[in-house]
């Protein structure tokens, strides 16, 4: 499911009184202000605020849930704390069930709320700023797709092109892979029957990427290469790129992509 269509499906989410718990953790490391593991002290304080109003209000069943979603959601961040990037973001519920986790790439501000809904705006807003893009790296032997949301990887394949043989197969990538492609040729001086196969190369792959884009509503669509590589691959497409990058990144790995296309 995309980021777009869960967080659809969190706002149509409502409860019958209050029994959503609602939860924005800064864990930049490189924060100033997140020195020392001081996200602990930020969960520890905005939850323990929510208790104590819970408590005042004299409502032993709200208050009974939310120790529960409390306790389960402390166990999620302490249990996954090797996982952080710059922030985490959990909606719990237990009547309707909701437990919603995301480890994002994306600045966030702490903040705690307990209601009958989740608390989804400030997700909307880092979802604004790093919508759903793909980003496509093509070069002389590989065609490399990246799926991104919120500033992180979810996806990534790779298509190796075979020049002698004038055949494509998609390669083995994981998720924010270490593995390297096939590696930049260079294709200056190739005769007009290399260079036509792989102009035909990039249109099969085109076609690929507008259905990928299609599938996972992508809002935006970056293209990454050496220039002859990048503006050959963006005349294949449908619609033009939010912008050509003429960076040779083909080896790089997907978080550092990432870095070079949004955090220029």
């Amino acid at each position: 499911m995309t980021f777009s269509k869960e967080l659809q499906k969190l706002k149509e989410y409502k409860c019958d009184s209050r029994c959503v718990l609602s939860v924005y953790l800064n864990t930049n490391a490189a924060d100033p202000e997140q020195q020392n593991g001081a996200w602990r002290i930020h969960l520890k304080t905005g939850l323990k605020r929510i208790h104590e109003y819970l408590e005042a209000s004299n409502d032993e069943k709200e208050l009974k849930a939310y120790k529960k979603l409390r306790d389960k959601v402390t166990k999620e961040i302490e249990t996954n704390q090797g996982d952080f990037n710059k922030g985490v973001v959990i909606f719990a519920s237990e009547d309707p069930e909701l437990w919603s986790v995301h480890y994002v790439q994306v600045q966030v501000k702490n903040s705690f709320h307990w209601e009958d809904h989740p608390v989804t705006e400030e997700m909307e807003y880092m979802l604004k700023a790093y919508p759903e893009a793909g980003i496509v790296l093509p070069s002389f032997g590989e065609v490399r797709i990246l799926d991104t949301a919120m500033g992180f990887i979810t996806g990534e394949r790779s298509y190796g092109f075979d020049s002698g043989l004038d055949v494509w197969k998609e390669n083995n990538r994981v998720k924010s892979s270490l593995q390297t492609g096939t590696g930049e040729g260079n294709s200056d001086g190739l005769d007009q029957r290399l260079k036509e196969n792989l102009q035909r190369f990039y249109k099969e792959m085109g076609v690929i990427v507008e259905r990928i884009r299609k599938e996972r509503d992508w809002k935006e669509l970056y293209v990454v290469g050496e220039a002859e590589h990048a503006n050959s691959f963006a005349k294949t497409l449908r619609t033009k790129p939010n912008n050509s990058i003429y960076k040779n990144l083909i080896n790089v790995q997907a978080d550092k992509v990432l870095h070079q296309v949004f955090e220029k």
